[in-house]
């Protein structure tokens, strides 16, 4: 059986995806998520719940965060993309990320890179205590650490830079 042909096309594109320019011919129907893990192998970005719910798949575009299970590759036209490939150091591990390694804010580590790239898109005064810490983070679903660990590394983290 032949299969159908796409009937919305494809479109190319061209975004900057954590520095670097990446031009694609994509169908007008794939995910950013998926653009960024199956063809650019940027596998810090996970799939959740492909609902938008739980955060996993948040990623920066054009500095804001943004859940790239609802957004299209086509939408990133023309946008700078950041995924938590993009926010780590080549020497090591950012001072957000030391944090959550430091205060237990991680267990399996699925959630995570989420929980990152909502932190890397905002300004730390912005969230001046774990009331509003949690309140920022309360789009972002982790299965196995209770948040505490989780808000504990923030408030450390952002203390440092204080």
């Amino acid at each position: 059986m032949k299969p159908v042909p796409d009937p919305a096309g494809s479109v190319a594109v061209s975004m900057a995806v954590n520095g670097r320019t990446v031009e694609r011919t994509v169908d007008s129907r794939r995910l950013l998520a998926d653009l960024l893990r199956d063809e650019l192998r940027l596998t810090g970005t996970h799939l959740g719940c492909e609902h938008g719910v739980c955060g996993a798949c948040t990623v920066l575009v054009d500095g804001e965060p943004v859940r790239s299970c609802l957004m299209l590759a086509v939408q990133a036209d023309g946008c700078e993309v950041t995924t938590v490939e993009g926010i780590t150091p080549e020497d090591g591990l950012s001072p957000m990320q030391q944090a959550f390694k430091d205060h237990h804010g991680l267990q399996c580590g699925f959630c995570t890179p989420g929980f990152l790239m909502t932190l890397a898109g905002v300004e730390p005064e912005d969230h001046p205590d774990e009331e509003s810490v949690r309140e920022l983070l309360a789009g972002n679903l982790c299965r196995c650490t209770g948040y505490e660990g989780i808000v504990d590394a923030v408030m450390a983290a952002w203390d440092r830079s204080r």
